[in-house]
């Protein structure tokens, strides 16, 4: 049995059986006007952290929901999208769709503007999207693709560029390990399948991301998730996973590399009212201007520029 086999056998298994924090960390789902989230279906919020951020639904965006869980993250893009079809939401597991379908049903009893065509549920894995090329607006993942070998993520990624509108975007919520996960750990199929033993460092995962093609990468979340802690995980010391929350562009990557926005700032400290660096980049004396890590790397040589660290909450603003 393959690890794809343990995982797909674990998630039957929560679906007819709701457990709740067995698989990832419990967030309480975030709250809209008008939107009631029925009890089983926030029972089966399996999630590490959101991939429901509010400035990227605008205009009614097509999204497709790799893993659909048990809806609670497809009932809330619908609640932006609202028309049919306007949310796909694809899982390899039967048992899943079920449930989530009945979840949907549900709140449409609960909704009064929803109705169950707003989501369309499909049969199929990350690897093969049963979606055209660049015929969606938004794609999004929540503790899936952490699950993934590397060379299955590959995969998934490559898939997710292939039905990506151009300039359209991955919104995705995983585990993140602060150092790498000993292959012991790694070789267990059913920790990988609970999200607690696949997990990428940071560094591996933004260059996943990078290889697959996303120009620009922004980070919206960055906080601790569970602790491996040594006696139950036979390790020599405890080992920190933490859930990372970021919005991925399929735009070009420039000629000197991706744009990674991790919260950091620039502030220009000289005597001039502004500085501006013949290359995009102008700053006002003491006023903290949004930069990319690479941005901040180039600037951050300069006597007269302040850099700021990372917040790992980046909300918009700035440039490269």
């Amino acid at each position: 049995m393959t690890y794809l086999d343990t995982t797909a056998q674990f998630y039957a298994e929560v679906a007819e059986t709701p457990e709740v924090g067995l698989c990832c960390v419990q967030s309480t789902p975030l709250t809209f006007p008008g939107l009631t989230v029925p009890d089983r279906m926030q029972e089966m919020n399996y999630g590490c952290g959101t991939t429901i951020h509010p400035a990227e639904l605008a205009a009614q965006p097509t999204v497709l929901y790799v893993g659909v869980g048990g809806g609670l993250e497809a009932l809330q893009f619908a609640y932006f999208s609202r028309k049919p079809a306007g949310v796909i939401a694809v899982d390899p597991v039967a048992e899943m769709r079920q449930a989530a379908s009945r979840n949907l049903q549900a709140a449409a009893e609960l909704n009064d503007w929803f109705d169950p065509s707003f989501v369309e549920i499909r049969d199929g894995d990350a690897f093969a999207l049963p979606i055209e090329a660049a015929s969606v607006d938004v794609v999004a993942q929540n503790c899936l693709f952490n699950i993934f070998e590397p060379a299955d993520l590959a995969k998934a990624l490559a898939e997710v560029v292939r039905v990506l509108k151009p300039g359209g975007r991955l919104l995705m919520s995983d585990p993140i390990a602060t150092r790498p996960i000993p292959a012991s750990l790694q070789q267990d199929q059913r920790l990988r399948a609970m999200c607690l033993s696949g997990a990428l460092t940071y560094e591996e995962y933004m260059q996943q991301l990078i290889q697959a093609g996303f120009g620009q990468i922004e980070v919206r979340s960055r906080r601790p998730y569970r602790l491996l802690d040594r006696p139950t995980y036979g390790l020599e010391e405890d080992l920190l996973l933490e859930s990372l929350d970021t919005v991925s562009f399929k735009v070009p990557i420039p000629e000197d590399g991706a744009c990674i926005f991790t919260g950091k700032t620039a502030i220009y400290s000289g005597s001039d009212p502004y500085f501006d660096d013949r290359a995009g980049h102008i700053l006002q004396r003491g006023v903290p201007a949004a930069v990319c890590d690479k941005t901040a790397a180039k600037l951050g040589q300069l006597d007269s520029i302040v850099i700021t660290e990372s917040t790992w909450h980046y909300s918009g603003g700035g440039c490269c």
